[in-house]
């Protein structure tokens, strides 16, 4: 579909769910400068119709078959850098949010939104800024603040350091899993070791670097590069 003026914004609209797609375009067709030019149910499908439409944003299902939404973002920003990227996730949890946006997305939206936060997003977007829901942005600020408090004491500390200065070759190799999302199982079946071994790993990681769950060890080793995410 071509666009009709300057000012109109085309859309794609990628996720598995027929009827969650249907019920997004027709939130959008209430927008006069809104034009959902195409829509597809995984990433590859969100490859193939973004280089045919060359749209302005994307709408991306985090979770999908065959290519999930973050991988299919990482190939979209290096191919086509033009087209924003907004995830649409059940994830609120600040790993997620961080994988997303360190790809290269330039919104995170909760599937609970209302379809005001929906529009909104998509035109802060399109314009070149970022949105991402008021329940994420809380939870990151809330794990921002505890990390601050808690390293309060350690400022010449372990921040400062390189990673493998504290970990050994295997636990590095665990956070590393950690940070793309990875269950202990998981981690067990790449590593080829126990879970109880995992677990093991994942203690000693916590320890070292003086944090509560996996979860700040993930934003610490991402704000620090420790890690390679995308």
């Amino acid at each position: 579909m071509e666009r009709k003026d300057d000012n109109q914004i085309n859309i794609v609209i990628i996720d598995d769910h027929k009827l969650f797609r249907e019920g997004v375009r027709r939130i959008l067709e209430f927008e006069s400068d809104f034009n959902v030019v195409a829509e597809g149910e995984d990433g590859n499908v969100a490859v193939e119709l973004v280089e045919q439409y060359k749209p302005d944003v994307i709408l991306m299902d985090i979770n999908m078959p065959d290519i999930n939404g973050v991988e299919a973002t990482a190939e979209l920003v290096q191919t086509f850098p033009s087209t924003k990227v907004i995830i649409l996730s059940i994830h609120d949890d600040e790993h997620y949010v961080m994988h997303a946006l360190k790809t290269g997305a330039q919104g995170y939206l909760l599937k609970e939104m209302d379809s005001d936060s929906l529009v909104e997003a998509i035109r802060v977007v399109s314009g070149g800024g970022s949105y991402l829901h008021p329940k994420v942005t809380h939870n990151l600020v809330e794990e921002y603040r505890k990390l601050a408090h808690e390293n309060d004491h350690i400022e010449h500390g372990y921040l400062n350091a390189q990673p493998l200065h504290l970990l050994t070759k295997r636990e590095c190799e665990v956070l590393q899993l950690l940070a793309e999302g990875k269950s202990n199982r998981a981690i067990s079946l790449a590593l080829e070791i126990s879970e109880k071994t995992v677990k093991n790993h994942v203690s000693n990681v916590l320890q070292k670097l003086n944090v509560k769950d996996r979860t700040q060890a993930v934003v610490i080793s991402i704000k620090n590069g420790w890690v390679e995410l995308g």
